[in-house]
């Protein structure tokens, strides 16, 4: 029984480590043929910017556990020492195999494509003066290079911006005597300098430039040769809320310090001479598993820029979303929505319809009040200028600005002024929580009294990202789910203690409580009716007593599938623990980020949908909701779209009781969902999408990393 292997350590998975997994997953589509070369240029960009999070937060997470002497180990089995060292053996290997594929595979690709990566000597003497005076007139003045010796310290070098360890010699001395400065490369120019050179796209990097020049800085001096490192620095905030007097300059003074927290990794060109690599090691107390050597530009997550190069031949096939047939057919989003429920799922439904019902709302003069969660939004986003343009029309409007949205700090912190600036009552949420939820009240005069519009989402306001990441969202006017929505907002703004709500599952008062719940009542369903089926979809699968509930089920006889996007803790197919359990996870073209739970609950499912994974940080440490969908063909929607997901074989992978993680069976039908929906919008017939997919299949072999 569960309860007699809650400790056991062989019943889960280590968190960094199946983290590590995904991230595997994404580097395989960087690998994958079957995807346009600069969305494969766009997926190695994916996986480093990912490692830098994984560094700055989880990593120097275990470092800190590791320096204050915590030993005890986790509920894997794991203490801190343990996880830096298979951290260590696992990212290897896949950090070398990211190189060869940018080496071997990209860079070729895209000069096949005429897009050309130049080294300094490779270019004319013309376009070398160029470069020049481009160094001389705007770079020059500001690169500052510091000695190493014993009256200069060595720089504080900020989070993850590449310098140059530079070797120099006195040529006017009878005796070699080599001198080492650093030179920190500043971030604030572009990394890809274009060079007119034809035909297509040219590119010299930043740095080769200052490397060509840097001898400039040094006269009268040699220089022998220069080589690029990059440090990372721990970014996690420790914040103590309940101690500051204002939480928006607490954060504002905690964001500073990132720029110089302590080391989690060292980046260094693999060429660079062992003297000099001793040298950087022992000055910066670097310990030998937080280095790395790498065959190639350091920071691919700069290549992200190249995604930008306006080649559609290169990229997947464009497509415009759809706008909802309720919306269409109405002339203004609150008539439609009192006919009845309206759902979205992005971004194969256009976010338009978000911005815009916002906006309307701004704009008539009915609407009295609006209220709306903001984690994470864009730097144009309608929806601000929207909330700024209601409290200027007169309406009361507040906005729960999360200003502790990890690397959205600086942005929220710039919003929430201007949100303030404009007469927006602007709250910061509850000290010790993040607020997370996402859902927009709109409150309106109609017939001498007041009705309420709601929005509810498992994805953030956000214009940018709601292109490319999946997610749910439902408009509703249904009384029971605005009068929870009303009141969860005045627990975010004051002192409510309101807890007892009809249709959300609110955290941090009962959603693990209300999932185990669910659970246990589809064990005994499956008792009674034989029937008992569970599939749930998410992107992280954590917490241990539902993991553990999980596997109850599933030793009782009910057949789970859960759609796992990144870490899953949960061992599925272990033998008479998890049989009935099989986890998948899909990494392609859009990001997997829409959470459903559904129930059989005896052919009439029971379905929630919301902001929430299954993990200890959103069920104890967030605000956050699950809504169930109610309305009959929203439901049946949904379970459809569910069901493609399962058959996806082309962006599955299926994960295996040893932690390891395989692409499903091609079988007859090659099948990728995410493609399959964007089809749809488009209007393809099924029979061309099914020819599209085996037509990529056949030409090119799909494979593990």
């Amino acid at each position: 029984m569960p309860g007699e292997i809650l400790n056991k350590s062989e019943f889960f998975f280590n968190r960094e480590l199946s983290w590590i997994e995904f991230n595997r997953r994404v580097l395989e589509e960087a690998l994958d043929k079957t995807n346009p070369l600069l969305e494969r240029i766009k997926f190695t960009s994916i996986f480093s910017t990912n490692l830098d999070e994984f560094f700055m937060i989880r990593v120097s997470g275990l470092i800190r556990q590791v320096k204050s002497g915590v030993s005890e180990a986790s509920s894997d089995g794991f203490t801190a020492q343990d996880q830096r060292a298979e951290i260590y053996n696992a990212l290897c290997p896949l950090v070398n195999e990211l190189y060869r594929i940018y080496n071997e595979e990209l860079v070729p690709g895209l000069a096949e494509n005429d897009i050309h990566f130049f080294k300094y000597d490779e270019l004319s003497e013309k376009e070398q003066g160029k470069l020049e005076k481009y160094f001389d007139d705007e770079v020059f003045p500001v690169l500052t290079p510091i000695a190493l010796d014993n009256v200069h310290p060595f720089p504080n070098l900020v989070n993850r911006t590449i310098a140059l360890a530079i070797k120099l010699i006195d040529p006017d001395t009878e005796n070699v005597d080599e001198k080492i400065s650093v030179l920190q490369v500043p971030s604030n120019f572009s990394r890809f300098h274009r060079i007119t050179k034809e035909p297509g796209e040219n590119f010299i990097l930043f740095e080769d430039i200052i490397k060509a020049n840097a001898y400039k800085l040094f006269p009268g001096m040699k220089i022998i040769d220069s080589y690029a490192f990059r440090i990372t620095r721990n970014a996690d905030l420790e914040l103590e809320e309940e101690e500051a007097d204002d939480l928006l300059t607490l954060i504002e003074e905690e964001v500073k310090k990132r720029r110089l927290g302590i080391i989690v990794r060292f980046e260094v060109d693999d060429k660079i001479p062992d003297d000099i690599f001793n040298l950087l090691v022992n000055d910066l107390s670097i310990a030998k598993n937080e280095i790395y050597r790498l065959n190639g530009p350091l920071n691919l997550g700069d290549l992200m820029y190249l995604y930008n190069i306006d080649n559609r031949n290169l990229k997947y096939e464009g497509y415009t979303p759809r706008i909802t047939s309720s919306f269409r057919e109405e002339d203004n989003f609150f008539k439609a929505i009192r006919k009845k429920d309206v759902f979205l799922h992005h971004p194969f439904y256009s976010f338009s319809s978000v911005s815009e019902f916002i906006t309307q709302a701004a704009e008539d003069p009915n609407v009295y009040a609006i209220k709306l969660t903001l984690y994470r939004t864009s730097g144009d986003s309608p929806i601000i200028k929207a909330l700024i343009d209601a409290a200027e029309n007169g309406k009361q409007v507040t906005a729960i600005v999360e200003l502790k949205a990890r690397f959205d700090e600086e942005n929220n912190i710039i919003w929430a002024r201007a949100l303030e600036n404009a007469g927006v009552h602007v709250v910061y949420g509850i000290a010790g929580l993040k607020t997370h939820c996402k859902m927009a009240l709109i409150v309106r005069r109609e017939d001498k009294s007041m009705k309420r519009y709601l929005h509810l989402s498992s994805g953030n306001y956000n214009p940018i990202t709601a292109k490319i990441y999946t997610d749910f969202g439902l408009f509703t006017a249904d009384e029971d789910f605005c009068n929870d929505a009303s009141n969860l907002f005045n627990y975010l703004t004051g002192y409510s203690k309101f807890t007892t709500y009809k249709k959300l599952i609110v955290a941090p008062f009962s959603m693990r409580k209300s999932l185990i719940r669910l659970i246990e009542e589809e064990v005994n369903y499956h008792k009674e009716f034989g029937n008992g089926y569970i599939l749930c979809k998410m992107n992280s699968l954590v917490d241990d007593k539902t993991i553990m509930k999980l596997y109850f089920a599933s030793q009782q006889g009910v057949k789970i599938d859960l759609l796992v996007r990144g870490i899953c803790r949960l061992k599925p197919n272990v033998p008479g623990l998890s049989d009935n359990i099989n986890v998948y996870s899909i990494v392609g073209r859009f990001l997997e980020h829409s959470r459903a739970y559904l129930f059989n609950n005896n052919g009439s499912p029971v379905i929630y949908t919301g902001s929430a994974d299954i993990m200890e940080r959103n069920f104890d440490r967030r605000v956050e909701i699950l809504f169930p969908i109610e309305e009959k063909g929203i439901k049946e929607e949904l379970v459809d779209i569910l069901n493609l997901y399962l058959k996806d074989n082309l962006k599955t992978r299926v994960l295996m009781n040893d932690g390891s993680y395989r692409r499903k069976p091609l079988g007859e039908e090659p099948m990728n969902v995410q493609e399959y929906l964007v089809a749809k919008v488009k209007k393809k017939s099924l029979t061309e999408i099914k020819k599209e997919h085996r037509k990529k299949v056949k030409k090119h072999k799909l494979r593990n990393i």
